[in-house]
């Protein structure tokens, strides 16, 4: 695997961009009230988190013997059976509305049960009891860097709960383990993961509104005019900068949303930023969908003191995986940004990771979010599929989709998004491609799989990702952003 470190800022964008990168960053845009307009395909726009941001914070508790605490109430289906137990009661917490559990070592699976409830803050009744997913198949390869940080835990998936000051979880290890299709029989007296602790995430919010974002007409990274203008504002931290330059081919340094783009004008761009990369059969009939409007970094209140500097690229983008983010599917489209901010601290300040490890989010209105930093037309390495994260890019759609069908808004963006991306590296959605294994539990390290360009998540890693409901889709999602190519 090649993964190429780069500077905080990309080289593409130019000598003259650099220059202007030492200037100040405007700051971020007045809480825009996306109106709720619908968009085409039935699809919400995503309101864009704007002003000043609290940072946020993670509340991180350590769990105890079962037998040693005075629970609220005793739930016989956790308590019954004699088996290890952990758990935690706090009615005293700061306010938080994401949970998850990790624990010491990555590498030791959780064979057991999770389950919180929590308390909400507006009316301080308690939640049903409900299960986090304790395998968390998401995560850098084995040898990489990220991987093998030290800083890395082994962790479920997070789950978002509302706004919440009251909390109570058990963890009970269980005598089978399911993972994919496959169950393994483990010891019923299994052992349950060393150092477990519960994450309370509280992603963040708005605290006021300021001034619009730059609204210079862009025309490149030398625009006279946008350098002007960022000398008028407020200077912000060299990793916001980094971030938002990243995707200075595209947008203006500061830009809460990449717009969409006619085919046309997507076409000139393709041509501007890898002509030189194209055959001239790939000049003269280039295959790439439509650019979709993707809200930035910037846009959902990322906060970039979080993640580590730099960034991290592979060579190209040959496949896409479809990945479910577990997380529940009880939040609002106005939520999705604090859901996403949550995501991120949790994947960084608990799980240990070097930034968000999906390279693409999507809401379950079809609104599309940048994901890992290091620009939204690069092949940046993400920490998506455990094995696979080499030459492919990640999209996880915030939900669950085991039961719960996928709106058909969540099928256009993908499709619109793997056609657009996809094909500025001049891969076919419908096609197949070789990926090497960095390992992991479906394939050795070192094994060429070929795959489908847009796969799930459990093509290369077995897991229920991305829900049997979303996977069955994949077909549609396929054929549909073939045809926005072009195909």
């Amino acid at each position: 695997m090649r993964g190429f470190l780069a500077s905080s800022i990309a080289s593409s964008i130019g000598v003259a961009c650099a220059a202007a990168l030492a200037l100040p960053l405007p700051p971020p845009a007045a809480a825009a009230t996306a109106t709720a307009r619908h968009a085409p395909g039935g699809a919400r726009t995503a309101q864009v988190v704007a002003g000043s941001q609290l940072p946020g914070s993670t509340q991180s508790l350590p769990l105890a013997p079962i037998a040693t605490l005075a629970p609220l109430t005793r739930n016989r289906a956790l308590t019954s059976v004699s088996a290890p137990e952990m758990g935690l009661t706090r009615e005293d917490v700061a306010h938080f509305s994401m949970v998850g559990v990790i624990w010491d070592d990555p590498a030791t699976e959780l064979h057991g049960r999770v389950q919180v409830r929590t308390r909400a803050t507006g009316n301080g009744a308690w939640s049903r009891w409900q299960n986090l997913q304790t395998h968390n198949d998401d995560g850098a390869d084995p040898g990489s860097a990220e991987r093998t940080s030290g800083r890395v835990r082994g962790s479920t998936a997070p789950l978002w709960v509302g706004d919440s000051d009251g909390v109570e979880v058990r963890v009970r290890a269980e005598g089978d383990r399911r993972t994919g299709q496959s169950t393994r029989a483990v010891p019923a007296a299994s052992a349950l993961p060393s150092g477990l602790r519960l994450e309370l995430v509280d992603p963040g919010g708005e605290t006021s509104t300021r001034g619009a974002a730059l609204a210079v007409p862009y025309s490149g990274p030398t625009d006279t005019a946008q350098t002007a203008a960022l000398k008028t504002q407020n200077t912000e931290s060299e990793a916001s900068l980094a971030a938002s330059a990243a995707n200075a081919d595209l947008v203006p340094l500061g830009a809460t949303v990449i717009p969409a783009l006619s085919r046309t004008a997507t076409v000139r761009e393709l041509l501007a930023l890898r002509g030189s990369k194209l055959t001239a059969k790939q000049r003269a009939k280039p295959y790439i969908g439509p650019r979709p409007r993707i809200i930035t970094r910037r846009g959902w209140g990322a906060d970039e003191k979080l993640r580590e500097k730099g960034f991290v690229y592979t060579k190209k983008v040959k496949a896409a995986f479809v990945h479910h983010t577990a997380t529940g599917n009880g939040y609002r489209c106005s939520q999705a940004a604090s859901v996403i901010r949550g995501i991120y601290r949790y994947h960084v300040r608990s799980m240990g990771w070097r930034d968000i490890g999906y390279n693409f989010l999507v809401d379950k209105c079809g609104n599309i979010y940048e994901g890992r930093a290091g620009g939204a037309a690069k092949a940046v390495r993400g920490a998506h599929t455990l094995g696979f994260n080499n030459n492919s890019m990640g999209i996880a759609v915030l939900g669950g989709f085991g039961s719960h069908k996928p709106p058909a808004a969540v099928l256009k963006a993908i499709a619109r998004l793997t056609a657009w991306k996809l094909g500025l590296y001049g891969a076919n959605p419908r096609g197949k491609t070789y990926l090497k294994s960095g390992g992991g539990n479906l394939y050795r390290k070192g094994k060429n799989v070929r795959l489908n360009v847009i796969s799930g998540h459990r093509d290369g890693y077995a897991t229920d990702c991305p829900g049997g409901q979303l996977y069955r889709k994949l077909g549609t999602a396929r054929s549909t952003a073939a045809r926005y190519q072009g195909r």
